[in-house]
């Protein structure tokens, strides 16, 4: 991106160098997969060491502006309308089972809206960037979504929930029982923050998740408008933040594919 904002910058190095920690401590993972109880504490610590990493880089260049992280408390800044809300590591599973799709995920809100993005794939040193107004740029490549509109042809990614969200699975079979006989396939590869940014890439033509946290998606949504898509809540609201119910699409299906998914 040639005219990145003073604020884009620093995003950038900060997301570099929580990278650098990263792709050493990933190369470490192999090491403790033998252990599986030591490589999952192994990984928490790389997540909290990249949070620490990227919270002393921006609260140094912008010690007044707010900060919500998934590993630490957050801070209410001196200037209550921005703050950061990042992800340090998004897609801990795949880190943790040696799987090359995991990011690192930087948004700047200004009065609840985003309006800076940074997501950062280090495994295929993919740095997706998206400033309000500005577009949204794949390393030096201007983005656009995908201009498919037939859904036969159209491929979607969802998460499936596991664990602890396993109360949501039926529905999520419901929905992927009405989307997948009707288009050329569903993905489910394990961090929404990329998922979004394939989105804003036109690699998937649309992304759809329920019971996400403000730090999966913020950076991702931001990349989705700005690369001319659409956002909005499953059940059609417009703050995806608020509710971590999101649905992206490049515009053209959108209708169609909220219609599939509430007729779950």
């Amino acid at each position: 991106m040639s005219t990145a904002s003073a604020n884009l910058n620093i995003m950038i190095k900060a997301v570099r160098k929580a990278a650098r920690g990263l792709v050493r401590d990933f190369g470490e993972v192999e090491n403790l997969q033998v252990a599986a109880k030591s490589a999952g504490d192994f990984v928490s610590r790389a997540d909290v060491k990249a949070e620490k990493t990227l919270r002393a880089e921006l609260m140094e260049a912008r010690p007044n502006y707010g900060w919500l992280g998934e590993e630490t408390d957050p801070v209410e800044g001196a200037d209550p309308t921005r703050r950061w809300i990042v992800d340090p590591l998004d897609g801990t599973t795949n880190f943790l089972h040696g799987l090359p799709h995991w990011a690192i995920s930087v948004a700047l809100e200004h009065k609840s809206e985003i309006v800076s993005a940074v997501i950062y794939d280090p495994a295929k040193d993919e740095m997706f960037t998206a400033e309000k107004g500005a577009g949204a740029w794949l390393n030096d490549r201007r983005l656009r979504v995908s201009n498919r509109r037939e859904m036969t042809e159209v491929l979607l990614a969802t998460g499936i929930p596991f664990g602890h969200r396993s109360a949501d699975l039926p529905r999520m079979m419901r929905e992927l029982a009405q989307t997948m006989p009707r288009t050329a396939g569903v993905r489910r590869w394990g961090a929404a923050s990329l998922d979004l940014a394939y989105v804003a890439a036109g690699r998937y033509d649309g992304f759809w998740e329920a019971s996400l946290k403000p730090w999966d998606i913020a950076a991702g949504v931001l990349l989705v408008k700005e690369a001319g898509g659409l956002i909005s809540e499953l059940d059609g609201g417009d703050d995806p933040l608020k509710t971590g119910s999101v649905l992206a699409t490049n515009s053209q299906i959108h209708e169609t594919l909220a219609g599939l998914i509430r007729g779950a």
